[in-house]
């Protein structure tokens, strides 16, 4: 049955994920607080500074108004960028208190709020109250906007505390190319969506430097080792980073030339400095903030996170991103497993 979804975030996973939706049958409101590319998006159907040579379809509509994007919804799906999920969440509350609705809240931003820590089911528990709204559920996995656009086979998880939430969800989403499967470790799926992107920095990184195969593969196993490492201590269960929001994410995002974490380390491998990486992307380098949180994050929790601490040194320390790799190289050996 048709559902009403607001879609909050109108980049290229957002925008993507909206144009699903509506093909799967649902009145679909994407908002962005653009109104050129809210204007680009209802009379060309296009995104192009996001998805490039990719038609939308015609009936899905944008919106700059936030109150009319959420009248009547059952389901709002977030896909802002981590930096801005309080705020809006701040602004979706105003407008839920108007209008007594109560919708299932989902996200599929990838990332940990910097200062706080916090992942971003927590943060939108925080921001809207439980009588404004009913269960929160997470989507990731391992997913490019551009190959979903193309309808490439994608399987992704939405996880949940709340089964019925997740499997609502999963509902809304599946297609012929698009399968969802539930879970209910939402701190698992959240730790191993936000830390993979550090790991994808490192290998873009290991590329940019000249590296080869066996450097790439055993950066992304003592990777999940450090994402594991940390997930369990925080309250997660083991095998979710094995799943698809585990080494799935990981495989994807430390592989393809697709991931602006992966295109981001593969500059400064080149030889670019941070600033300049970051103002010609264009858009949102995830694991930036993201190896902020984690190296705190490891140091409260006292967790040995050697790959995340020399990344960080690199991007908050100014390290030399040649001298970091003989450093790791050289610690003191240690048994594979702990």
């Amino acid at each position: 049955m048709a559902e009403k979804i607001a879609v909050l975030g109108a980049g290229s996973w957002g925008s993507v994920l909206a144009n699903l939706l509506d093909e799967n049958g649902n009145d679909v409101r994407l908002w962005s607080n653009n109104p050129d590319q809210v204007a680009e998006l209802n009379e060309k159907h296009t995104n192009e500074h996001y998805v490039h040579d990719f038609h939308y379809s015609e009936s899905l509509k944008a919106y700059t108004d936030l109150d009319a994007a959420l009248d009547g919804v059952a389901a709002i799906l977030f896909v802002v960028p981590t930096g801005a999920i309080r705020i809006v969440a701040q602004q979706v509350t105003a407008s839920l208190q108007k209008s007594g609705n109560q919708p299932i809240i989902i996200h599929a931003s990838k990332g940990l709020e910097l200062n706080t820590h916090k992942r971003l089911s927590q943060v939108l528990s925080e921001e809207i109250p439980a009588d404004l709204r009913q269960a929160v559920v997470v989507l990731s996995g391992p997913s490019h906007a551009e190959e979903v656009a193309k309808r490439d086979i994608t399987l992704i998880t939405a996880a949940s505390a709340d089964n019925a939430a997740a499997k609502f969800v999963q509902k809304l989403f599946m297609n012929d190319y698009f399968r969802i499967y539930t879970n209910n470790d939402v701190i698992g799926v959240e730790l191993g969506a936000a830390l993979k992107n550090i790991i994808a920095l490192g290998a873009g990184a290991l590329h940019g430097l000249g590296y080869g195969d066996d450097a790439k593969a055993a950066l992304m196993t003592r990777g999940l080792a450090e994402i594991s490492r940390l997930g369990v201590a925080l309250g997660a269960q083991p095998l979710t980073f094995i799943g698809l929001s585990g080494v799935g994410d990981l495989i994807v995002t430390a592989t393809s030339v697709h991931s602006r974490n992966w295109r981001a380390g593969n500059e400064l491998g080149q030889g670019q400095d941070l600033k300049t990486v970051v103002d010609t992307m264009g858009m949102v380098i995830e694991g930036i903030p993201s190896t902020k949180a984690a190296y705190e994050l490891a140091q409260q929790q006292d967790i040995e996170m050697p790959i995340t601490e020399a990344i960080y040194d690199v991007l908050y320390n100014a390290a030399d991103i040649k001298q970091v790799i003989p450093q790791l190289m050289q610690r003191e050996g240690k048994p594979e497993i702990q």
